[in-house]
């Protein structure tokens, strides 16, 4: 049951012991329609203030910091998901919406060009994982797993080094080699949301407690999250 995901851990299920109603695959679903939502709604919000010329530099400070926090305090305490889910939705459209409006204000038609790419990975992994095209194996969870570390730990290689004012070579180079790593950070991203369809099959299938409905829903779109961006930043070296 290992997801790349760090929120979705393989004893998540094994810590929540099951009473009263299980998850089903249609309350989970309902759930990631309703955090998308969150994250949409407050998005829009973000980036009509900055159609108004508001700076929105301390909204998306706000929720990125804020967006964090919840997913930390939710990764740790996955009963709290009804309510931190939500709020972690809603912090990270916060953020999200300020990236989103200050690059398309540098690069005309990306965001769309982004959102329409991350929705039909997504809906083509579905298929193809739902048709049993790609089988989750316990070697591709190997695979992913450790991809998504290696990466992690590239990014936070690269955080320490902003302090000392360097970088990772290539990491955001418009280059050939950095369009490759970015590609690889994509394809890595995309695969997580198997693991994470994987995740959530399994713990309708165990009969899971029902608050896990919004602990899955929140690991998925964290993936979500996470692979936009990085289309997003994809789609930006290209444009250079």
């Amino acid at each position: 049951m290992r997801s790349g995901n760090p929120v979705l851990k393989d004893d998540t299920f094994q810590r929540s012991a099951a009473s009263g109603k299980s998850m089903t695959l249609g309350g989970t679903t309902a759930k990631i329609s309703l955090l998308f939502l969150f994250l949409v709604g407050t998005a829009a919000y973000t980036w009509y203030q900055y159609s108004l010329g508001v700076d929105v530099t301390l909204m998306m400070i706000i929720g990125a910091i804020g967006g964090l926090i919840f997913a930390l305090i939710t990764a740790f305490f996955p009963k709290a998901a009804p309510v931190t889910a939500p709020i972690y939705a809603a912090l990270e459209g916060f953020f999200i919406g300020g990236i989103s409006a200050f690059v398309e204000g540098a690069y005309s038609g990306i965001v769309i060009q982004a959102v329409s790419l991350t929705l039909a990975v997504m809906g083509a992994l579905l298929i193809l994982y739902a048709t049993r095209v790609i089988k989750v194996t316990r070697n591709f969870r190997l695979m992913v797993v450790s991809a998504t570390l290696g990466i992690f730990l590239v990014y936070l290689v690269n955080f320490i080094l902003n302090f000392f004012g360097m970088t990772v070579p290539y990491l955001h180079s418009s280059g050939p080699v950095g369009i490759g790593i970015s590609l690889f950070i994509v394809a890595v991203a995309a695969l997580n949301l198997v693991l994470d369809f994987d995740f959530i099959e399994k713990g309708v299938n165990r009969g899971a407690p029902k608050h896990m409905e919004w602990y899955g829903a929140f690991g998925l779109i964290v993936t979500l999250v996470w692979l936009y961006i990085e289309i997003l930043r994809l789609l930006q070296k290209l444009r250079r």
